[in-house]
């Protein structure tokens, strides 16, 4: 299963919601970069961009079920939803088990289990930072606190430059 053919079906699972669908474009634009310029071997890109795309998987099925889509609900119901998504695929076994884990971590910023994980984590904080139009003070604090690849932070800076507007 290439990544297109599961954005494709991330896309039909997720509908109507096309503000699902743009934040989880944006986080696999930002993954992918992020992933290729700090030289990932091919298969931890490969699972970090499988987990980019579906990262947000239980959104849906947490707004119905509690009426919002906090992280840590998010992280708690992820799992059968994405054993499900993967059941057919031709995915190895390690392969699933690693992008379940990111997924079902994604929101999880201590311990940080890996590269894939530190570049999901950074990723999904550079859009939900313009996205949510978080204070410089809180970009600041997380830059501090979670970014440590050299893409990322650059990336970070870059995009949140001091007295920089959200319009």
């Amino acid at each position: 299963m290439d990544i297109s053919e599961i954005m494709m079906k991330m896309i039909t699972m997720t509908g109507s919601e096309r503000r699902s669908v743009s934040h989880f474009m944006k986080v696999h634009s930002f993954a992918r970069t992020i992933g290729l310029c700090e030289h990932l071997d091919p298969e931890t890109q490969y699972i970090l961009e499988a987990a980019a795309v579906i990262h947000d998987i239980a959104c849906p099925v947490c707004r119905a079920k509690y009426g919002s889509a906090p992280g840590h609900l998010q992280e708690a119901e992820s799992s059968p939803l994405v054993r499900e998504f993967f059941k057919d695929s031709n995915l190895t076994d390690a392969q699933k088990e690693r992008i379940e884990w990111l997924v079902c971590h994604h929101h999880t910023y201590d311990p940080v289990c890996g590269i894939d994980h530190r570049i999901l984590l950074e990723a999904d904080y550079l859009v939900n930072a313009d996205e949510g139009k978080h204070t410089p003070e809180k970009i600041a604090a997380m830059k501090e606190s979670v970014f440590r690849t050299a893409t990322g932070t650059a990336l970070l800076e870059s995009l949140f430059r001091k007295g920089q507007s959200y319009e």
